[in-house]
């Protein structure tokens, strides 16, 4: 029989170890707080630049919403008329769209770090789990965003995406091969992409999503004061500054340098000038879909092996993946850093060389 009393004695001490509620104080988290200066201090950065980033997100977010109208009919009228007709509404939408590009980025650059620098041992679990699920909902935040300006790359695009995950349902056994046919037909509300596709893209993109990712950070950024930063390098730091105010202050000084060069990308380069399929038309049921379809920058990664290899093969590359991420605490438990950062290397490179070359090599194996 299972001793319940060992049991709830046992996630007691791991919720105490992961959540020492006796640091919930002013002394711990803010006087006492240091960051360990080290060649991998950089990296400290990153995090904040994400967290920033989606402020810039929800900022610009909400003075879009103002104009856009989530319906076939006006979606993609309203879009123009932000970027048209209203005053710095050009320069709103260009901030959200680069905005999220960069978080994105910056969120795939903070978990290589946070793994090169062993970021997730213990009695960081929880703290490395929560990252990994704000990772995934930042992707989805730029899946879903894609459909709303309503065009005719946007909706093929969208209807290639639901339907892959429909294809995922060959692959599994008995039942359970329904659940992803039930999950496309969910998010896509009816017989094909439409106005309850856009309704619930929609509704995720800035109701739900926002949610789910202010709760998990809200638990990420407790879990790092409590914690404080990580040691970073195999060999603990000689040196250390204050998180306040001076790691602090360093922080806002990179948001504000940050800041000013967005400004000044959105307001000189529109973000459709550098996309293959700008705004144009509005989606028509009737037209054919743009040749050279693809997603955006950052699905580059599993758009072209997908192109290249069985979708089997890519399936599984992608369970594997996604189970080291979430198991990465107990698989790499004893692991040096030198060695997680030829790993984080190694993923890097990887993706580097699929987004910046991925359309070449896909043309060199196909040709």
């Amino acid at each position: 029989m299972i001793d319940m009393e060992k049991v709830t004695r046992g996630l007691a001490e791991f919720a105490s170890e992961r959540f020492p509620v006796d640091k919930l104080n002013f002394h711990s988290m803010v006087e006492k707080k240091e960051v360990p200066i080290h060649r991998m201090s950089w990296g400290y950065y990153t995090g904040g630049l994400t967290m920033f980033f989606f402020m810039i997100q929800v900022v610009s977010g909400l003075f879009l919403l103002f104009y856009y109208q989530p319906t076939v009919s006006d979606a993609h009228v309203s879009v123009e008329y932000i970027s048209h007709h209203v005053a710095g509404g050009a320069l709103i939408r260009n901030m959200h769209a680069w905005s999220s590009s960069c978080m994105i980025f910056f969120a795939m650059v903070h978990l290589l770090t946070a793994f090169a620098m062993k970021s997730f041992e213990k009695p960081r679990e929880i703290t490395w789990i929560a990252g990994v699920i704000l990772l995934f909902i930042t992707f989805t935040f730029g899946f879903t965003g894609y459909l709303l300006p309503w065009n005719q790359i946007a909706v093929n695009a969208t209807k290639v995406g639901l339907q892959s995950v429909e294809y995922v349902g060959q692959y599994l056994p008995g039942q359970l091969a329904d659940v992803p046919r039930i999950l496309r037909e969910t998010f896509q509300g009816e017989s094909s992409v439409g106005q309850s596709t856009l309704g619930r893209f929609y509704a995720l993109h800035v109701v739900i999503l926002p949610l789910l990712l202010g709760a998990l950070l809200g638990l990420h950024l407790l879990s790092v004061q409590l914690h404080g930063m990580s040691q970073g390098v195999d060999v603990p730091a000689r040196k250390s500054e204050k998180f306040v105010s001076i790691f602090i202050f360093k922080d806002l000084t990179l948001w504000a340098t940050v800041f000013l060069a967005l400004f000044v990308v959105a307001l000189c380069i529109p973000f459709d000038s550098l996309l293959p399929f700008p705004l144009l038309a509005p989606f028509n049921a009737l037209g054919s879909t743009p040749q050279g379809i693809k997603p955006e920058w950052y699905f580059y990664f599993v758009y072209y092996p997908l192109e290249l290899l069985p979708f089997w093969v890519i399936l599984i590359a992608s369970i594997v993946v996604v189970s080291i991420l979430f198991f990465t605490p107990w698989i790499f438990k004893g692991t040096s850093r030198r060695t997680l950062g030829f790993i984080a290397g190694a993923a890097t490179a990887y993706l580097l060389v699929m987004t910046i070359f991925g359309e070449q090599i896909y043309h060199f194996f196909k040709h």
